[in-house]
């Protein structure tokens, strides 16, 4: 039994120099859908072809090269963080609230490989 339980979604999120830019190369490149741009939080996403995964593109000056975080959809993310948190998983400072849109904590695993909860705030999925 585990101790939390995510729902069917995934999120890979990726930083990148243009999320414009980049959703485009996605779209003609892969054959990917655009979601939508969130101008005002420096984000948007992608749909791959895979039901439930898409890709979400953080725009930031210098991104890091390869840096890449699966971020798993959660029905009550500040549940599953305190339970994580009673078993010793570090999490890299607050959980972070965009109004409206999503929450979200970003997480270790025993290597250091970070991952990410996300809690859907629009009243659509989860």
């Amino acid at each position: 039994m585990s101790l939390i339980s995510v729902d069917q979604t995934i999120t890979i999120a990726m930083s990148v120099a243009d999320r414009h830019a980049s959703a485009k190369w996605y779209e003609s490149m892969l054959g990917f859908e655009l979601l939508y741009h969130a101008d005002d939080a420096g984000w948007s996403e992608v749909q791959t072809n895979t039901p439930g995964v898409v890709i979400g593109f953080g725009e930031h000056t210098k991104p890091a090269p390869g840096n890449c975080v699966p971020v798993f959809g959660i029905g009550d993310l500040d549940t599953a963080r305190h339970k994580l948190e009673q078993a010793e998983v570090k999490f890299d400072g607050d959980t972070d609230v965009i109004e409206g849109m999503v929450k979200t904590a970003t997480f270790y695993d025993p290597d250091g490989n970070a991952l990410m909860l996300a809690q859907d705030l629009t009243g659509g999925n989860g």
